[in-house]
């Protein structure tokens, strides 16, 4: 290492003086053939060539010995350093401010390329290092972060930590497995300060990170630099707090840190904690939307059970009530009367209530499909037949094919689908008219339609009828909670299908929702 530093600082001043000797005998030369009286001018090139390929140190050397070396070799007295006409002394003196001046400028030029260099690559850099984080995937996004660092760098390990303060509790580490063990162990300290929720003190912090060292057991005390040297910690910080640690391992024999990696390390460590603020908004955002939801939920399932299931709950005790008077003689007929007012209303709050609970189930992300497979047909006409005591007063047309293929769904859901558009058909068209059930395959799906001959569905409200308590306006007075549409499409959506509602060309509301053919049971055994 060394050997190496001593022979690149020797070579950055010794090819300056080898350059001026070479443009010696090109004025030697040159004053050979013609008499030339600006010919020192040619030692600006070495000059020149020094300041860019050197910097600015072997540039001043250069124009030092191009002033020695022309005194020495061309002016009389020549092979001494005495000048006999002073007026060569102002040659001498511009050649050597014009060398100096023209090495600096040259210089300065060498370091704002290389300067605009090493800006163009952290832009590069940080760059990638945005789009990686941009990635949904947080581990993968960390891990290529690390990878990014770690090639561009040259560095044996990158290890990314996170405090109990950071919005995610992963790890991301690139590198061998030496250089990756090393740095976790360096992150002790990083996990002790992140743990205690505080900014490091004056002796902990650097800028933008700080070197730690480790001691091993049976290390000497003496001698060459202990593995620890090789450690750097950088802090990420969110909302001014650090959260995680980005801790660098140097490859061995790996030169230090420059001022500009230490920049663009600050930069990387920032943009780190940019998509941390980012996350933690998201989830916050999340929460926030998830609340508002309950909330909504919350409010109008008051009003459902202010309303909807005190109505059928009045109509049973009153039907109840009655029946129980014994100072009233009341016919056989009034008493089946008031008995199918009971049974009416208390399998519509069953309804209810079982609406209620599958929009909770539907909501808090609960609904698993127990599925087999079922003749879709076969539902149809079960669920048509239990509902003939609501649709008494509709005229109800069934379109089943007869070669159907069987369908993988779960009954009971489905069940509760197709009853939800039945009974909504019911509730929002006169009675005497027509409601028809469509099922039809098609592709590698089936398609099952609801149709009415009602008043359909107002274009205002189309968008809204499936969300939960929503009531078209013009059609208040209709019965119904506006919780069996909502209930139908969570359930469907649940199975991996679509449902949608559109008005008839010929008048009317239909309803579709479609369920996915999958393998046949002879094809999946």
């Amino acid at each position: 290492m060394r050997i190496r530093e001593l022979w690149r600082i020797s070579r950055a001043y010794l090819l300056p003086l080898a350059l001026v000797g070479v443009f010696t005998g090109i004025v030697a030369l040159v004053r050979a053939w013609a008499d030339v009286s600006n010919v020192s001018m040619l030692y600006l090139l070495a000059v020149l060539a020094s300041a860019v390929l050197f910097g600015s140190r072997p540039a001043i050397l250069a124009a030092i010995a191009s002033f020695v070396a022309f005194n020495f070799f061309f002016l009389h007295p020549r092979r001494t350093f005495a000048v006999a006409d002073s007026e060569e002394w102002v040659a001498l003196g511009l050649l050597l401010i014009s060398g100096v001046i023209t090495g600096q400028l040259a210089s300065m030029q060498r370091e704002r390329a290389r300067e605009a260099e090493r800006r163009e690559q952290e832009a590069i850099v940080l760059y990638d290092v945005v789009r990686l984080m941009a990635d949904p995937d947080l581990q993968s996004a960390l891990n290529q972060v690390a990878e990014r660092l770690r090639t561009e760098l040259h560095l044996g390990a990158v290890l990314l930590t996170f405090g109990p303060a950071a919005p995610v509790q992963v790890e991301a580490a690139s590198g061998d497995a030496e250089s990756v063990a090393q740095a976790r162990e360096a992150a002790g300290l990083a996990e002790m300060i992140l743990s205690a929720g505080r900014a490091p003190t004056a002796g902990e912090r650097g800028a933008p990170g700080r070197w730690i060292r480790i001691v091993h057991p049976g290390a000497r005390a003496a001698g060459p630099a202990t593995r620890g040297d090789r450690v750097r910690t950088v802090p990420v910080r969110l909302e001014g707090q650090p959260v995680a640690s980005l801790i660098l391992v140097r490859a061995a024999q790996a030169p230090q840190f420059a001022a500009a990696d230490d920049r663009l390390l600050s930069a990387v460590a920032h943009q780190i904690g940019l998509a941390l603020q980012r996350l933690r908004l998201q989830h916050e955002t999340a929460e926030t939307e998830a609340l508002r939801r309950t909330d909504e939920l919350r409010t109008a399932l008051i009003n459902a059970v202010s309303h909807d299931l005190r109505t059928p709950l009045s109509s049973i005790l009153a039907s109840a009530g009655s029946l129980l008077q014994d100072d009233v003689r009341w016919s056989e007929a009034q008493r089946r009367g008031f008995a199918e007012a009971v049974v009416d209303e208390a399998r519509r709050l069953d309804r209810l209530v079982g609406n209620l609970l599958d929009l909770s189930r539907i909501e808090s992300g609960n609904i698993q499909p127990e599925k087999g497979w079922y003749d879709l047909g076969s539902l149809v006409n079960e669920v048509a037949g239990r509902l003939r005591w609501l649709t008494s007063r509709h005229q109800i047309v069934l379109d089943i094919p007869e070669e159907l293929p069987p369908v993988f769904f779960d009954y009971v859901e489905i069940d509760q689908v197709l009853s939800n558009l039945v009974e909504n058909a019911v509730n929002h068209t006169p009675a005497g008219t027509e409601i028809t059930v469509t099922v039809r395959a098609s592709g590698q799906q089936v398609e099952v339609a609801v149709e009415d001959t009602g008043p359909g569905i107002p274009g205002d409200s189309l968008p809204h009828v499936f969300k939960p308590f929503y009531r078209v306006p013009q059609q208040a007075a209709a019965q119904g909670s506006g919780l069996g549409l909502a209930v139908a499409r969570g359930l469907v959506e649940a199975h991996g299908g679509r449902i949608r509602a559109e008005n008839r060309s010929e008048g009317g509301a239909r309803f579709v929702f479609t369920l996915p053919l999958t393998q046949r049971p002879a094809e999946a055994a």
